[in-house]
């Protein structure tokens, strides 16, 4: 983890548009920049593309017009082979979790570790820590299809934070459990957040928004964003 200065922009979108196929364009003109240590949800009814954007900012998808630049390197004009190498620096949470269902709740979590090259010492050491913390200490040699979709929640949280990336973005990350885990997953999203992580979290929950009350929000709605202090 590289994390910059705060204040510095980590992430920029400028004049993006986006379209799916010959369909209308479900993005427009959108533009913001994040700075480095910043916490942002990111709101707007169902429907609105709020996945989409996310999937943008991962690198899931590329614009159909305008520039993404993510760690100062402007998207359109980075080489192929370079991409890997930024995504890794980007921990996602999927509303579909993604999950890889040969693989234990404790495998699942420490993959970005072993991908990184990280001691086995040290995973064996932090990865059960992390699953305990999200009250899934008797679940770490389960397999995705014996837990439920909240379980399956905390475990790809887990296995986002787990690298502590300069970017984490959280698709809808409270939608499958209850409001006290929600407030946990919160908390750690905020701790994470003090040690410089860059924090988007996309969701329905305004009651959530206003008791952490980061600003500003970005709110996503007929295909723009604006920025709601």
């Amino acid at each position: 983890m590289r994390h910059r200065p705060r204040g510095e922009h980590i992430i920029r979108f400028d004049g993006v548009g986006l379209r799916y196929g010959l369909g209308p364009e479900v993005l427009q003109d959108i533009t913001f920049a994040l700075p480095a240590g910043s916490f942002h949800f990111l709101t707007g009814p169902s429907g609105a593309g709020k996945s989409s954007l996310l999937r943008l900012m991962y690198l899931g998808l590329r614009p159909t017009r305008g520039r993404v630049v993510l760690f100062d390197k402007d998207i359109a004009l980075t080489k192929r082979y370079e991409l890997p190498a930024l995504r890794r620096r980007v921990g996602v949470v999927f509303q579909d979790f993604r999950l890889l269902d040969h693989l234990s709740a404790l495998d699942n979590v420490a993959l970005p570790l072993r991908v990184r090259g990280v001691k086995e010492s040290e995973v064996q050491k932090h990865v059960p820590e992390l699953l305990g913390w999200v009250g899934l200490t008797e679940q770490l040699h389960a397999k995705p299809s014996t837990l439920s979709g909240g379980q399956k929640q905390r475990v790809a949280i887990a296995r986002a934070v787990i690298g502590r990336p300069d970017l984490l973005l959280a698709d809808e990350p409270t939608g499958n459990v209850d409001d006290h885990i929600a407030m946990r997953l919160l908390h750690l999203f905020e701790e994470l957040n003090k040690l410089g992580t860059t924090i988007v979290v996309a969701t329905h929950n305004e009651a959530m928004v206003q008791r952490f009350g980061h600003h500003p929000r970005l709110h996503l709605e007929h295909g723009t964003v604006q920025r709601v202090s």
